[in-house]
């Protein structure tokens, strides 16, 4: 047995060692017969371990033997979290030191935080190449799940169409008038003004370009083909896409973010006939009217650049066209009106229904549809054109 001399001389050995940290919560560093031990005491707690973590850290704590925590008052998850952080930091490569002197309930919690992702793991190295294909499938895969979502959504409005049309009466009219004057009449200066423009500066470069070979004449052949297959029903498609599509979209979404489309549901009406088939209507009726505005405002600013740089007539400029532009090109155009119609309003509507409840989401799904509607408008307006040429049309 020790004197209480030689007890006085280890214990004053033992404080000399000793690193503190003051507070509710706290930590010393001692060390007894080559054997390093880590003290702790207090309320480990969400509260005391702010201060308690940034000073553990100045201690630059590098190995120990072992954590003593029968000194702890209070613990928490937070506290214990911190505790297994800290049995690993001090430990090996191989194991944690082991943390001694727990009371039951502070073992358990100490228990289950060790068996939590205290630290995120490391992501394996990917290398370019790898990263740009695992990048490729990925949206490979997302590509093709939306559109097969797309198609599905497709499906089910054109079964609910089919069951209005077998039952007028289900067709809420008034709805379809308001959004008539909305995508129609109040997008006519808009469509009308820029289809003017992109006519007289198309006939303006073929002129320019078409006087290098003294065929300036021909300016008016282009600007009434590319005008009446092309340009006048493809602008509109992306002008109503940017506007009415995205209204499409903003408003249902809005709805979503509201509960009124799950209102609707829970009232026994179905959201597709209420909200999707009056804008579809809607669209494929007024888009075939917007399409032909757009051609004259395109043909009137193709003559207006002739009779300016030309020194053409509009009587002039309308007889050439009569010479060169038959029915079928008109068609060649017209068609496609109602198809890109029934494709930029259901893309709008079904991005609008895919809104999950916040007002960044509405913004996210108006940006989507009117990119996807765009891109399919193109897409299909290419395989038009390809078949119209392959039919002779």
């Amino acid at each position: 047995m020790k004197s209480r001399r030689g007890r006085e001389i280890d214990g004053h050995e033992a404080m000399s060692a000793t690193q503190r940290v003051a507070g509710d919560a706290w930590c010393e560093r001692s060390q007894s017969k080559g054997r390093t031990t880590l003290n702790v005491g207090g309320r480990w707690t969400v509260f005391t371990l702010g201060p308690l973590d940034r000073q553990i850290d100045a201690m630059k704590l590098d190995r120990a033997d072992a954590i003593d925590i029968s000194q702890l008052e209070e613990l928490d998850t937070a506290g214990a979290a911190e505790l297994v952080r800290l049995a690993n930091r001090v430990g090996n490569k191989q194991a944690a030191v082991p943390i001694e002197g727990a009371q039951d309930n502070h073992a358990r919690l100490i228990e289950l935080a060790g068996k939590q992702k205290l630290r995120p793991e490391k992501k394996p190295h990917v290398s370019w190449i790898m990263h740009q294909l695992i990048l490729i499938g990925t949206t490979s895969y997302g590509l093709l799940l939306q559109g097969r979502n797309l198609l599905s959504f497709f499906g089910e409005t054109l079964a609910v169409m089919f069951g209005i049309v077998r039952s007028p009466r289900r067709l809420r009219s008034t709805a379809v008038v308001n959004l008539m004057e909305e995508v129609w009449l109040r997008a006519l200066p808009i469509v009308g003004t820029l289809v003017f423009l992109i006519g007289f500066v198309l006939a303006y470069q073929g002129i320019e370009q078409l006087a290098r070979f003294g065929a300036q004449a021909f300016a008016v052949d282009m600007v009434g083909l590319s005008v009446l297959r092309e340009i006048g029903v493809l602008l509109t498609a992306i002008i109503v896409a940017g506007r009415s599509g995205s209204a499409f979209t903003a408003q249902i979404g809005t709805m979503r973010v509201n509960l009124e489309v799950d209102a609707m549901s829970t009232m026994g009406l179905h959201p597709i006939e209420v909200l999707v088939i009056p804008r579809i209507i809607a669209l494929l009726v007024t888009m075939p009217l917007l399409a032909f505005f757009a051609n004259m405002m395109g043909l009137l600013g193709g003559g207006l650049a002739t009779v300016v740089f030309l020194d053409f007539t509009l009587v002039q400029y309308f007889e050439r066209l009569q010479e060169v532009i038959d029915i079928n090109h008109f068609w060649a155009g017209m068609i496609k009106a109602p198809v890109f119609a029934f494709v930029i309003a259901v893309v709008g509507c079904y991005e609008g229904l895919q809104v999950t409840g916040s007002a960044e989401s509405v913004g996210r799904q108006t940006t989507k549809a009117v990119v996807e509607s765009i891109f399919l408008v193109i897409i299909l307006d290419a395989i038009f054109s390809v078949f119209f040429v392959s039919i002779g049309l």
